[in-house]
């Protein structure tokens, strides 16, 4: 099971279910949860006076999954630089290097498919660091063990697809349609934590559609205060129609045991890529070229906008499909193909799940106007591919302009911001690392309990706009200040270049 230590993810297939060929007779076997099968178990409308029919009839279909890892390991030897260095292990030269040991996982799974196909999480099934899996065990509710072959995995998602072969058709369960649940509906889950065997908790649906803040493109799950817990990962949760409506995901435990927040990857975003894995289909994914940062309150008040409505673009990739439908760096992007990006339906989520090649509208706010551009969607790059895209320039800690700064009198940038100033020339700007040409002015001292001082600016900071007007003189500065404070705004959006780094847009509480 996943930790998440602080708030740290699709279309669904025509009607409520996914159905599989498969390579037994037509009717030699149903899903667990087929209509004519659940409605002689399912419980009563309102509060369930018991879930035992439910889950005998749907807890065959889930499984436990075990492997079999070795992994790499650094070890260290306490004999390292003494004679004895080559009685501990077989490291040689130090006493440290890497070694390999065994490990096990635990997990949970569902079978989808009489003949045998197994839905769990990538993370059950892949081992750690870069260790290897030697062998994936399936084990019944029965008890009986099959090996399991990987069909496919997808990282971005977290899900994986397996096949075990057996001599009969099996148990198993269709996916239902997440998109009707509701905050307050009952469900269960049922996995097998701590590797105790089929366990069944039960709960209501917490909230839907949760984005837990790590900023991927399936960072939104069904949050549930059914017990879930280590290895219960993989797992079915399950509706009150005995329809697998969620993928037990990852907990929130500041202790590592259920508190009572648990998540699930919702049914509509699980089915379609199980779909995919099933046929080795490349699963591709959307991608514009932007680098967002949620709009928070500082940025809303420094724009002049509402709190909570879209995401700020803070940089475009040169020639990226962002920068060809003219969307630029400060802007505020808020709908996408006509949905509205918010916080639990980000700018990530909706353009990962939009078909690359497709044109899509989107809505922006760039200087207090609104206005639309069409996109063309372009296909999301490896995630290696993406550690390189807006990668900082080197470092220049041994920068000479680091010199102590001499004191400076207190004018309206200093009370406003916390900051002084001084122009930029062509030999500062060397000194810090940015173009001869650039222009702005740079950062020479900061007021460390000031709004500026707490969120990271230093000295060499290069201040090059002010809420979308370029700022070249300290009097540049003063206007944008005062302009601000006559239209009632809290806040300054600055464009600040740090040492050795890209630009970035930073909201500065007035004082």
């Amino acid at each position: 099971m996943r930790y998440a230590y602080g708030l740290t993810t699709a279309l669904l297939l025509g009607g409520a279910t996914l159905s599989l060929t498969t390579g037994f007779p037509a009717g030699a076997q149903v899903a667990q949860n087929e209509a004519s099968q659940i409605s002689k178990v399912v419980p009563k409308a309102g509060a369930p006076a018991s879930f035992a029919d439910l889950t005998a009839q749907l807890a065959p279909a889930v499984v436990n999954i075990s492997t079999r890892q070795r992994i790499q390991v650094q070890s260290n030897n306490p004999f390292a630089g003494t004679p004895f260095e080559g009685l501990f292990g077989n490291n040689q030269g130090g006493g440290t290097g890497p070694q390999t040991r065994e490990a096990q996982s635990l997990g949970s799974g569902f079978i989808i498919s009489a003949d045998g196909y197994v839905v769990t999480n990538n993370h059950v099934i892949t081992a750690e660091g870069k260790g290897e899996v030697e062998s994936i065990t399936i084990t019944m509710a029965d008890g009986d063990e099959y090996p399991a072959k990987l069909i496919g995995k997808d990282a971005a998602s977290d899900l994986a697809v397996l096949k075990i072969d057996a001599k009969k058709p099996l148990p198993f369960v269709n996916f239902g349609d997440s998109r009707h649940a509701r905050v307050g509906d009952w469900v269960i889950a049922i996995g097998n934590p701590f590797g105790l065997g089929g366990t069944v908790t039960a709960g209501i649906i917490s909230a839907v559609y949760r984005n837990t803040g790590n900023g991927g493109a399936y960072d939104r799950y069904l949050q549930t205060d059914a017990a879930i817990n280590r290895g219960n990962s993989g797992g079915p949760m399950f509706d009150m129609s005995g329809q697998v409506i969620g993928i037990n995901n990852a907990i929130y435990s500041p202790t590592g045991g259920s508190v009572g927040i648990g998540f699930a990857i919702p049914a509509e975003t699980a089915a379609p890529i199980v779909q995919k894995l099933i046929k080795g289909e490349a699963i591709e994914r959307g991608y514009l070229g932007v680098r967002i940062q949620p709009l928070t309150d500082d940025l809303a008040d420094s724009l002049g906008l509402e709190h909570n409505k879209g995401e700020f673009i803070q940089a475009t990739e040169p020639d990226g499909a962002a920068a060809k439908a003219g969307i630029k760096a400060g802007d505020v992007i808020v709908k996408v193909g006509g949905k509205e990006v918010t916080k639990d339906q980000t700018l990530s989520y909706l353009v990962a799940n939009t078909e690359p090649g497709s044109r899509i509208p989107v809505e922006l706010i760039r200087g207090g106007r609104k206005m639309t551009v069409t996109a063309t969607v372009a296909k999301r790059p490896s995630d290696q591919e993406l550690a390189q895209s807006f990668a900082p320039d080197s470092d220049q800690d041994d920068n000479p302009f680091n010199n102590p700064p001499a004191q400076q009198e207190q004018g309206t940038i200093e009370k406003a911001l916390g900051l002084s100033v001084t122009p930029l020339t062509p030999q500062i700007a060397r000194q810090l690392g940015a173009a001869d040409d650039t222009k702005g002015v740079v950062v020479v001292a900061v007021d460390p309990s000031s709004d500026a001082g707490q969120k990271g600016f230093s000295r060499g900071f290069i201040i090059l706009s002010a809420n979308g007007r370029d700022v070249t003189s300290g009097a540049d500065l003063e206007a944008a200040i005062k302009a601000a404070k006559a239209d009632g705004r809290s806040a300054l959006l600055l464009r600040v270049q740090p040492r050795g780094q890209s630009p970035v847009f930073v909201p500065i509480r007035l004082r």
